[in-house]
C-alpha cells in the first residue's frame, strides 16, 4: 500500500470550524479556572478587561485570517513568521505553541478529573492520586478519539460544545432574571469602561485576561484538513472569536451580580458551579460541573490537535525529525506525534501530582502558557504587518485590517509577555521561559536534516 503523506483534505467546513474554534478556548473551563483571579487582580472591571483584551486579540485573528489565505499551512505560526521573518524565528514560534500545549496536558485534564469525581464521588476529588489517574484516563481516550481520525474529532467535539455552550447560556439568562433587581453588586456601565483603567491595572489582568482566548487559532492548524483551505479556517477563527468574547464578558458580569466578593473568592476555580448553585437546584446546578468537564475535554482536544498539526508541519519540512510527519494509513492522521504528546502529558501528570495544590498548578501553568501565547500570537501579528506591508496603503482597509491592528496587538502582547516576567515565581519562568529556551537543542540537531530539506524544496 502507498504511503499516505497528507493530510485527510475537505474534511471540515466552516460551521466544524468556527466549533473547533470555540472549542479551543474552552469558554467553560476558562471561566472556571481564571474568573476568579481575573476579578481579585481588576476587580468590577473584569468585563472591561475582556472587552478590551479580547478586541487587541481581533487584531491577532484578522492576522491568521490574511496569513492563512496567502499559506494554508497546517504549521500556521510556525510557516508563517518562518516567512515572513527567518526560519528559525519561525521555528521558535512553533516551538511555543509546543510547549503552551504540552504544559496544558496538565491544566487542562486536571479540571477534567476533579469534575468527573464530583459527579462521582465528591470526597475523592481531593484525592491528588485519583485525580492523577482518572486525568490520565480522559488523556488516553481523547488521544484514541484524536488517532482515529479528523471527522469523528469534529463529531465528538460539536456534542461537547453545544452542550457547553447550552448550559453557559441557560446560566446567564437565569442569573438576569432572578438577580437584575437585587444584584450583588450593582450593575454599572462603569464595568466595561476603559476610562476606570490605569495603565499597571490592566496590565496586571491582561495577561490573565488573554488566557481566556487562547485556543481559537486551532482552526488555521486544520487548514489542510478544510474545505476552502484558503479562507474558511480564517472565518471560523474570526466568527469563534466574536461568540466567546460575548460569552466571556456575559458570564463575568453575572458573576458580579450573582456573587459577593466573598464567594467569588471562595469559588476559587469553580466560578461556573458556584454561580449555579445560586440559580438552580440540585441537582440541576451539577449541569455547570458537566460544561466545566466537558469544556476540559474538548480543548484538550483541540490542544493535541494543534500540537500534533504543528510537529507534523515541521517534520514535514526537516525541521523536526521526518517521523513526526508519518501518517496513519487508513486514518490519514499524525498518529507518531499524537503519541508523543500523551506520553509527555502522562509524565507531565504524574510529576504535577507531586505538587500540594492543584490550584498551584493550574495558576503556575495559566501563567506559563499566557506567556508562551503571547510570544507566538505576537510574531504572528508582526509577521502579517510585514508580509502585507506594500498593500498597506492601497486602502484604508488594508492599513487597519493588514497592518496597524495586527501589529498593534503584536506590540501589546510582547509588551504584556515582558511586564509579567517579574511577577512570576520561579516554576512559572523556567516553565515559561525555559520551555521556549529548550527549543535550541531540537533546533540544532535537526540543523543539517532541515538545510539539505531547504534546498532540496528551492531546487
Amino acid at each position: 500500500m502507498r504511503e499516505t503523506t497528507q493530510l485527510k483534505a475537505d474534511a471540515l467546513g466552516v460551521g466544524e470550524s468556527v466549533v473547533m474554534g470555540v472549542a479551543g478556548t474552552a469558554p467553560a473551563f476558562s471561566i472556571a479556572a481564571t474568573t476568579a483571579t481575573l476579578i481579585a487582580a481588576v476587580g468590577a472591571l473584569a468585563p472591561a478587561s475582556l472587552l478590551y483584551c479580547g478586541l487587541i486579540m481581533f487584531g491577532v485573528s484578522f492576522a491568521y485570517l490574511h496569513l492563512n489565505r496567502s499559506n494554508p499551512n497546517a504549521g500556521a505560526s510556525y510557516a508563517w513568521v518562518g516567512a515572513a521573518f527567518n526560519p528559525v524565528l519561525g521555528f521558535f514560534a512553533g516551538w511555543a505553541l509546543l510547549v503552551a500545549s504540552a504544559v496544558f496536558m496538565v491544566s487542562g485534564t486536571i479540571p477534567a478529573a476533579t469534575a468527573t469525581l464530583i459527579l462521582i464521588k465528591p470526597a475523592l476529588a481531593n484525592d491528588s492520586a485519583m485525580v492523577t489517574f482518572v486525568a490520565a484516563g480522559w488523556l488516553l481516550a481523547v488521544s484514541a478519539v484524536i488517532v482515529k481520525g479528523i471527522k469523528p474529532t469534529s463529531y465528538t467535539q460539536i456534542i461537547m460544545t453545544g452542550i457547553e455552550i447550552g448550559v453557559l447560556i441557560a446560566i446567564i439568562i437565569a442569573a438576569i432574571i432572578q438577580f437584575a433587581a437585587q444584584p450583588a453588586h450593582a450593575f454599572s456601565l462603569a464595568w466595561f469602561s476603559f476610562a476606570q483603567f490605569t495603565p499597571q491595572l490592566f496590565a496586571t489582568g491582561a495577561l490573565t485576561a488573554l488566557f481566556f482566548f487562547w485556543g481559537w487559532d486551532v482552526t488555521v492548524n486544520l487548514n489542510e484538513e478544510t474545505r476552502d483551505a484558503a479562507h474558511a479556517p480564517g472565518r471560523g477563527a474570526v466568527m469563534a472569536m466574536v461568540i466567546v468574547l460575548l460569552l466571556f464578558m456575559a458570564f463575568a458580569a453575572i458573576t458580579l451580580l450573582v456573587l459577593t466578593d466573598q464567594e467569588i473568592a471562595q469559588s476559587s476555580t469553580n466560578v461556573v458551579f458556584a454561580v449555579a448553585e445560586k440559580l438552580f437546584p440540585k441537582p440541576w446546578s451539577y449541569l455547570a460541573i458537566v460544561a466545566v468537564m466537558l469544556s476540559s475535554i474538548g480543548t484538550l482536544e483541540t490542544s493535541i490537535l494543534q500540537f500534533t498539526r504543528t510537529m507534523y508541519a515541521k517534520g514535514r519540512d526537516g525541521v523536526l525529525h521526518p517521523r513526526y510527519a508519518i501518517l496513519h494509513k487508513s486514518w490519514q492522521t499524525p498518529w507518531v506525534a499524537t503519541a508523543v504528546i500523551t506520553l509527555f502529558g502522562l509524565v507531565l501528570l504524574f510529576l504535577s501530582s507531586n505538587f500540594s495544590s492543584v490550584n498551584l498548578i493550574i495558576k503556575d501553568s495559566v501563567n506559563a502558557i499566557g506567556f508562551q501565547v503571547a510570544f507566538y500570537y505576537g510574531l504572528a501579528g508582526f509577521a502579517c504587518a510585514w508580509h502585507y506591508r506594500r498593500q498597506a496603503l492601497d486602502s484604508v482597509h488594508n492599513l487597519i485590517f493588514l497592518t496597524l491592528w495586527p501589529a498593534g496587538s503584536a506590540a501589546f502582547l510582547f509588551f504584556i509577555a515582558a511586564y509579567s516576567i517579574p511577577t512570576f515565581d520561579l516554576t512559572t519562568n523556567i516553565v515559561g521561559l525555559g520551555g521556549i529556551a529548550i527549543g535550541v537543542v531540537p533546533l540544532l540537531l535537526n540543523r543539517k536534516r532541515w538545510r539539505r530539506s531547504s534546498a532540496r524544496r528551492n531546487t
